[in-house]
């Protein structure tokens, strides 16, 4: 059986972009008081990286 190399591959643009506000947002919540922001901005964070590590992982999301 032959071993597959891991390729990652850039995500596309629109991933991008929503993952990097998400997790803009989560700082800006961690850094500046604001109710709905500072509540889940651990989250947010989270949720940003794993939409990278996703878009990076597999071809075309």
């Amino acid at each position: 059986m032959a071993k597959k190399k891991f390729m990652p591959s850039a995500p596309n643009q629109t991933l991008w972009i929503v993952a990097l506000i998400i997790g803009f947002l989560g700082i800006l919540g961690h850094y500046i008081r604001i109710d709905v922001l500072s509540k889940y901005n651990y989250e947010m964070l989270l949720i940003g990286f794993i939409l990278l590590v996703i878009g990076t992982a597999y071809r075309r999301v």
